[in-house]
């Protein structure tokens, strides 16, 4: 019986570690394995209205500091973080329909060309500084009548409420 007990507890120990989540807090920030990326630009069709504007109304960056869209329910407005092996930082300083509910980031590119080249790509990312849930919220609600806007306030208010 301890034997087959050892071998239960040995088992599930291993199942645990194999769902367990792939984010590692360190003094460097948090590190989080194989995230989703896609990129975008201020000329594609569903964006165009927008110009280069951000949803927080700044001017979209793409120098040292670069853009990133994202769904503020999983990395609220404001967020830092970067790719590993490169030198840029992003920030979170946009949103996008298409990534409510997922756990891609979209990241600025100032042509075609360059969001194309992007493509889908899997990354690591290290997350400098994590942005403001509320703050996320106080953008959002004016903008609720939008069904994915509602959808991230809905998300925020309810981690809140956990």
């Amino acid at each position: 019986m301890p034997r087959l007990l050892a071998l239960l507890l040995c088992l599930a120990s291993v199942g645990l570690v194999s769902c367990a989540s792939s984010t590692v807090a360190t003094k460097k920030g948090t590190r989080i394995s194989s995230v989703r990326t896609t990129a975008y630009t201020h000329s594609e069709s569903d964006h165009i209205v927008y110009g280069k504007a951000t949803a927080i109304g700044s001017d979209l960056k793409f120098g040292r500091v670069r853009s990133a869209a994202a769904d503020w329910s999983v990395y609220p407005v404001g967020t830092i973080f970067q790719i590993e092996g490169t030198p840029y930082i992003y920030q979170v300083d946009d949103y996008g329909s298409a990534l409510v509910g997922t756990n891609t980031i979209d990241l600025y590119k100032p042509s075609k060309t360059e969001m194309n080249q992007w493509g889908v790509r899997n990354v690591n990312i290290r997350v400098l500084r994590w942005g403001s849930f509320s703050k996320s919220l106080s953008i959002l609600k004016p903008r609720a009548h939008w069904e994915h806007v509602d959808k991230m306030a809905e998300r925020i208010e309810k981690q809140k409420r956990l």
